[in-house]
């Protein structure tokens, strides 16, 4: 709605009530519009949401899809390097690259591995060299692949770090809550000493 149209709409009178404005008075504060949370949120994982809290919502079933369809896909990419591991032997390229292409790729996904499974048990330190092995864990896709295959047996990936973060913020959330019982306006002040 563009400004001239919204000066030529008449103004309601203040005593004038629409139907939607009284269903929403007659049905109380709750329903006037969405609620806001209280208190810390889980962190939402990816494909999981915020299922992992509860094991919800074919939690089980998705771990499983996941698990299954990040092995296969693991194992359609090894199958595609080999045929360009192939492909390198057909055009006589000599051993020392070839040689050299294998190694590569079974190093990168070893430290993609590491990595992969390392992220899901802490948090990165923000000057920690992630941003610097970007490059070598696309690489070794495969071993990201493959570990987080594994975790989603066990757990959503990432499940237990942001689990223990959760009822961490929770416990200080009711700590805190806790703390601050009554009117603080209507305490006596402290006498000096």
């Amino acid at each position: 709605m563009s400004d001239d149209q919204r000066d030529q709409t008449p103004a309601e009178p203040a005593g004038a009530a629409t139907p939607a404005r009284a269903a929403a008075s007659a049905a109380g504060p709750a329903a006037s519009g969405p609620s806001v949370p209280v208190g810390p949120q889980p962190e939402p994982i990816r494909y999981f949401g915020t299922t992992w809290v509860k094991h919800e919502s074919g939690y089980g079933l998705r771990r499983a899809a996941l698990a299954v369809g990040s092995l296969v896909t693991a194992t359609a990419a090894a199958l595609l390097l080999r045929l360009s591991y192939e492909g390198l032997e057909i055009g006589n390229v000599g051993p020392f690259l070839s040689i050299s292409v294998v190694v590569l790729f079974a190093i990168s996904s070893a430290i993609a591995f590491v990595k992969t499974w390392d992220s899901y048990n802490r948090r990165p330190a923000p000057s920690s060299d992630e941003a610097a092995l970007k490059g070598l864990k696309t690489i070794g896709f495969i071993g990201s692949l493959i570990a987080y295959s594994l975790r989603c047996l066990t757990e959503a990936p990432g499940e237990k770090l942001r689990r223990a973060e959760y009822e961490r913020a929770l416990a200080d959330y009711e700590r805190r809550r806790s703390t601050r019982t009554g009117n603080p306006a209507a305490r006596r002040p402290k006498r000096k000493k």
